[in-house]
């Protein structure tokens, strides 16, 4: 073991899961959010992903904040480890493998060092709500932008039929791995996203950024089945009302705040 490593840490004002998605495709290792911080570690130094992160920041006109330090090299693995904590929402309950299920819920494990998405994020979080109150079983769901595939994971375990997609085959592969690890299956995965396929579903869910809900509204609407929900999620709190207008042909169901981010479900009718 080496005596030294390099930790990064990367406070952005706003979007903390787009950067930690960034930060997971640059690092390919743990992400660790700690307050709307996140650390990343290794043996080289990683000036180099500062400057990333912080030109990042610039482009999207978020603040972000860097530090690179040369630290002693302890067993930050289980530390790491011991520092996720499951959470419980609704009838589930999201764990890292290491942490045993909770009885009566419905056991959904994700491994955050290993995915995109583990439930901690006010977004995920929110979209779990919803598939928690708006999902029967038998029902048909697209998850547009899959990550961890942790929504449609929980939407199968629901008794749902489920399709994946992501634009990001590391994100799709990861969203399988852990459909074996969580012993259930989904329908049909693709690399790609709304607009390829013409099939209709009974609830599509698209938790990504509110800039790529406005840009493939058209695909979204048109994967909703009448009388079907759409779950829209990602939207920081600046975009929320001109998300709601592009999609005002919808009705409203809920709509979830949870700090800064909202979670909208929608009906086709």
């Amino acid at each position: 073991m080496n005596e030294y490593y390099y930790q990064l840490t990367v406070t952005p004002s706003s979007a903390v899961e787009l950067f930690s998605e960034t930060l997971l495709e640059i690092m390919q290792n743990a992400v660790e959010e700690r307050d709307g911080t996140l650390i990343v570690r290794d043996t080289a130094p990683l000036e180099d992903v500062a400057w990333a992160m912080e030109r990042l920041g610039t482009k999207l006109g978020i603040e972000v904040t860097t530090a690179h330090t040369r630290e002693k090299n302890e067993d930050w693995i289980n530390k790491y480890k011991s520092s996720i904590q499951p959470i419980e929402v609704g009838d589930f309950y999201v764990r890292p493998q290491w942490e045993n299920p909770r009885e009566g819920k419905i056991d959904i494990i994700i491994n955050p060092a290993l995915a995109f998405g583990s439930g901690h994020h006010e977004t995920t979080y929110s979209c779990l709500q919803a598939i928690n109150d708006f999902i029967t079983k038998d029902a048909t769901l697209l998850d547009v932008g899959c990550g961890s595939g942790i929504l449609s994971i929980a939407a199968a375990k629901k008794g749902a039929s489920v399709d994946i997609c992501d634009t990001d085959e590391v994100a799709v592969l990861s969203a399988q791995e852990n459909f074996t690890r969580n012993a259930v299956d989904f329908s049909e995965s693709w690399i790609g996203s709304a607009h390829n396929t013409s099939k209709r579903y009974d609830i599509v869910t698209a938790n990504i950024i509110a800039d790529v809900l406005l840009m493939i509204h058209r695909d979204l609407k048109s994967r909703v089945d009448a009388g079907g929900i759409l779950i829209l999620s990602g939207i920081i709190d600046k975009y929320i009302d001109e998300v709601e207008a592009k999609y005002q042909d919808f009705e409203t169901v809920d709509k979830i705040q949870n700090k800064e981010w909202y979670t909208l479900v929608l009906k086709r009718t």
